[in-house]
């Protein structure tokens, strides 16, 4: 790995770290994007899932036992098929393939938060019925396992349940506490894990814990608008980017 290509992972680590230590996981995904500009995608989900494996553990203490048990269950079940798909997927996608899901992906991310704030996508009034969870977890399992974007779907289910910010956080990092233990055996067989991606792991690890760290601070002092409005113009670039080098 370049000195560049470094430079632009260890930000993107960090940015993933605040994301899943402090403000619900759902931006998290925008260091895989940042990183597929920059490398076959495959390599970059298979550098930044041990890293998000390492923020979930180092997260998990500061929220624990104040995760929604309820809603949390029925999303990891429907979250383990939705890693079956994503495998099945997988197994057929070339590179170009993947690169348009993620772009995709970060674009419709960035569309559905906006409709939310321009009052043109509206919550539920009350929790979803608990079908709903299964079909949120399933979409969360499939998105986490192509492109590590799984918190938008869970999201959708979890603020039906109109939680406190801190049970909402607690219950994602739960969540994909256990769908990416999940997705590592299945990456492992596919070949995503390699001696490259090990040692950029070795690397990254303390960048990583430097953004969980920061993320859990910021969750109790730091407002939310200033962090996604940084987010939503990192994927809409990033997005836009990976979308056109598919195509074209």
């Amino acid at each position: 790995m370049s000195l560049p290509v470094f430079a632009l992972a260890a930000a993107a680590v960090v940015f993933a770290g605040v994301s899943k230590g402090g403000f619900g996981s759902g931006a998290a995904f925008a260091a895989a994007a940042i990183l597929a500009l920059a490398m076959p995608p495959g390599e970059a989900l298979g550098i930044m899932l041990p890293l998000l494996m390492l923020i979930d553990l180092a997260t998990l203490r500061p929220y624990w036992g104040r995760w929604d048990w309820r809603a949390g269950r029925l999303l990891i079940l429907g979250a383990i098929p939705g890693v079956a798909l994503g495998v099945a997927l997988w197994r057929v996608a070339d590179d170009d393939a993947i690169r348009l899901l993620i772009g995709v992906i970060a674009l419709g991310f960035v569309a559905w938060r906006v409709a939310q704030a321009r009052g043109l996508i509206r919550p539920a009034d009350r929790r979803l019925a608990p079908g709903w969870g299964l079909a949120a977890g399933l979409t969360a399992g499939f998105t986490s396992f192509v492109s590590h974007a799984g918190g938008p779907p869970a999201a959708v289910y979890l603020l039906s349940g109109r939680p406190d910010k801190t049970t909402f956080q607690a219950t994602t990092v739960l969540i994909f506490w256990i769908i990416n233990i999940a997705k590592a055996v299945p990456y492992a067989v596919l070949g995503l894990f390699t001696a490259e991606t090990f040692a950029a792991n070795l690397a990254l690890a303390p960048f990583a814990l430097l953004g969980a760290w920061a993320g859990v601070k910021a969750h109790f002092l730091v407002p939310e608008r200033a962090f996604f409005l940084l987010t939503y113009a990192l994927l809409t670039a990033t997005g836009a980017k990976l979308v056109w080098d598919a195509l074209v």
